[in-house]
This record gives C-alpha cells, sequence and structure tokens, in this order.
C-alpha cells in the first residue's frame, strides 16, 4: 500500500460524517432515528430564488466557466446586503468574494496565512474545522477557553496573559455556534484592539446572524478599515440554501487578494445559475427573516420543552438554529448522553464534546425538525 500523506494522520473524519453513516445504517434495518443533531434546514428556500436559478439554468452563458471572483452582479447584491443589514458597506470590486460555501473560506484563509508551527487562537467550545484546517496546515492549535462562567465569550484579559508570540490568527464565530450567544459591538471594539495590538488577523464566522436575532451585527463595523478582520458569511442557514453552497468572504483588497491565490488553484468558479439565485436571495426582503423566525420560535420553544423532559438545563433567548443545554448529572459525559438517546429514544442529538473540552457536559439539539417529529421524539421520551 502506498502510505497516505502525513496530513491524513493530523486529521481525522469529521465526527457527524462518521455519525451520519451509523444512523443511515440503522434506518437501513428499519430503526427510525430522528435526527436533532445537523443544522441542515428542511424549510425550502424562496420561491423567487428557487425560479430565478431554473430561468437561468436556459441561459447561453449558463454552462460555461465563470469568474473566479463571481459575476459583477453578485458581488454588489452582497454589498448592498451588507449596507441594509450590518451598517457596513464593502467595496464589490476588491472587498468581496463569492466562495463556495464559507466552510471552504476556512480552508483557504488559513491556506493563505498560516505557515508550519504558526499560532491559531481557536475557541473551545467551537466549530471543528477550524483546528482541522491549522493541522492540514501544520499550524499550531491554541486553544482558547469559550465556557459558561463567561456566557460563551473570549476572556481577552486571560488570552493576552499568554505568550502570544507567533499567534498570526484567531478564530470567533458571532452569533455563537454552539452555543447560541449573541456578541455586542463593544466585544468586537474589544477584539479589534486586542487583534491591532498583537498583529493578530481575526476571522469572524458569521452565518447565524439572522436566525432568532433581530439585531445582526458585523465585526466589520468595528474596524472600518478591515486591516485586522476578515468575515465570512452564508446563505445556507439564512435562506436555507445549505446544499446550494453560496458563501462569502469580506476583508480589505490585500486579504480578499491572498485568498484569491488560494480559491483559483482550487475551483474553476461558480455555476452561474447559482450566483443568479443568489443575488435575488440578498434582495429578498426582511418579510422573508420574518417569517422564517416565526417557525423557528415555535420550535425552539417546543425543543426546550423536550430538552427539559431529558432533565437537561436549557438557558433562555440563545440565536441559532440550535439550542445548547446541559445534561443531566447522572450521565459522564456528552457522548454517554448522546448515545443513551440514540440507543433508548432513537433520537440524535449532538455530543458537546465533538465541539471541545468545555462541551463535556453540553448538548447542541437542532431546530431544523418539523414540529411533528418534535413532537414524535416529544412522545417517545414520554
Amino acid at each position: 500500500m502506498i502510505e497516505s500523506a502525513n496530513r491524513t494522520k493530523q486529521v481525522r473524519e469529521y465526527y457527524f460524517s462518521e455519525k451520519l453513516s451509523e444512523i443511515r445504517q440503522m434506518s437501513l434495518s428499519g430503526i427510525d432515528v430522528i435526527n436533532m443533531g445537523i443544522g441542515s434546514p428542511d424549510i425550502q428556500p424562496p420561491d423567487e430564488v428557487v425560479e430565478a436559478l431554473t430561468n437561468s439554468t436556459g441561459s447561453e452563458l449558463a454552462h460555461r466557466y465563470q469568474p473566479y471572483r463571481g459575476i459583477d452582479e453578485l458581488r454588489s447584491a452582497i454589498s448592498d446586503w451588507y449596507d441594509l443589514y450590518f451598517g457596513v458597506r464593502p467595496d464589490p470590486a476588491g472587498q468581496v468574494l463569492p466562495l463556495i460555501g464559507s466552510k471552504e473560506g476556512v480552508m483557504h484563509i488559513s491556506m493563505a496565512y498560516l505557515n508550519r508551527g504558526d499560532g491559531v487562537l481557536i475557541p473551545d467550545t467551537g466549530y471543528p474545522a477550524y483546528a482541522a484546517a491549522a493541522d492540514i496546515c501544520g499550524a499550531k492549535c491554541i486553544y482558547y477557553d469559550l465556557n459558561k462562567e463567561n456566557k460563551w465569550l473570549p476572556d481577552l484579559e486571560e488570552i493576552e496573559n499568554r505568550n502570544l508570540k507567533g499567534i498570526k490568527l484567531m478564530w470567533i464565530n458571532y452569533p455563537n455556534m454552539p452555543a447560541g450567544v449573541k456578541a455586542t459591538i463593544e466585544l468586537f471594539r474589544d477584539l479589534v484592539h486586542f487583534a491591532r495590538k498583537h498583529n493578530i488577523l481575526i476571522v469572524n464566522d458569521n452565518p447565524y446572524s439572522f436566525i432568532l436575532n433581530k439585531e445582526p451585527l458585523s465585526i466589520l463595523a468595528a474596524d472600518n478599515s478591515f486591516e485586522n478582520v476578515i468575515e465570512l458569511n452564508s446563505l445556507s442557514k439564512s435562506h436555507n440554501m445549505a446544499g446550494w453552497r453560496m458563501g462569502m468572504v469580506i476583508g480589505n483588497e490585500e486579504h480578499i487578494n491572498n485568498i484569491m491565490k488560494i480559491k483559483t488553484n482550487m475551483d474553476s468558479g461558480m455555476f452561474l445559475p447559482i450566483q443568479h439565485a443568489a443575488i435575488k436571495a440578498f434582495r429578498i426582503g426582511q418579510e422573508w427573516y420574518h417569517k422564517l423566525n416565526i417557525i423557528y420560535s415555535r420550535r425552539q420553544e417546543m425543543v426546550y420543552a423536550l430538552l427539559q423532559s431529558l432533565g437537561c438545563s436549557t438557558t433562555d433567548n440563545q440565536s441559532g438554529m440550535f439550542l445548547w443545554s446541559g445534561i443531566p448529572d447522572e450521565f459522564n459525559d456528552s457522548y454517554e448522553f448522546s448515545d443513551h438517546c440514540l440507543n433508548k429514544y432513537r433520537l440524535f442529538i449532538a455530543p458537546g464534546q465533538v465541539f471541545g473540552k468545555n462541551g463535556r457536559r453540553f448538548i447542541r439539539a437542532s431546530l431544523c425538525v418539523s414540529e411533528s417529529r418534535i413532537k414524535e421524539a416529544t412522545e417517545r421520551i414520554k
């Protein structure tokens, strides 16, 4: 056998990829599993967006290679969207780059900025892809705590007390996944000051701004020069377009050009009909978000009650499409509790340890499940 590259030994298969394979096998054997572990929206995108996609497929240009930076109209629509909802207007010519999903942006940014041995500040708890991308680049993961005691916000004083020499990048994610906590403009300003002081590039991963959150906020509003900040965003959650792979990265022109050097060697542009559909999505209007959040608000109440019936402790006022909840005392950790729910109730809830050691006694339940399925899960528990 030909030996694989060392980087394959530094990362493992994504937890949810493995777990979904297990759930598929259970389903094939006739076991009906209710999956509340994954944040894959089950609601349809706006009708106008689907119509725009369909209409565009007949265009003479639809099936040709597209510009690596995306078409001009798409970048302008992203800039308008940021201006309307975040109060930030990036220059569509040089500060906006559409992505084939924001997850690829995590890797592109890491590859554009991290050399072997560079330090990366990574939240614990946090999205596992941040650490995986750093590992693939041969960088050094430096974890900073997000925990219940500090309301799932970074303790910048504690971080500054460390040796920050060699730290080049810092990942943040607000509104936070998995904890559902929102940032404030004051926190973002403190982070920008921290980044400038220590010459660190901060990347805010911001796909949950519009889910159960009345005040979308961007870290770019705290640094008008975009010198020390980059932001990722996506239509996956806000417009139920997870499988369409439509994301974006926003930063100053130098940052975008550095990311472009990686991206142009990884893909050959985005399918034109998806770009046309995305333009429609960015211009859909506020009523769309209002209707979407009515659905998620009802589901959140139902899942809140379900988790309480399992003996979990859940806080109010969480944003995003999950509920982050403490597990009952009788279980050793969240893996044990997650397996208990799967085996006893045929209900999959994500263990918090997937997101770091600080998630050991927490689980994450998705709201991407119909009300009828939430009721069925509740009945199984009863």
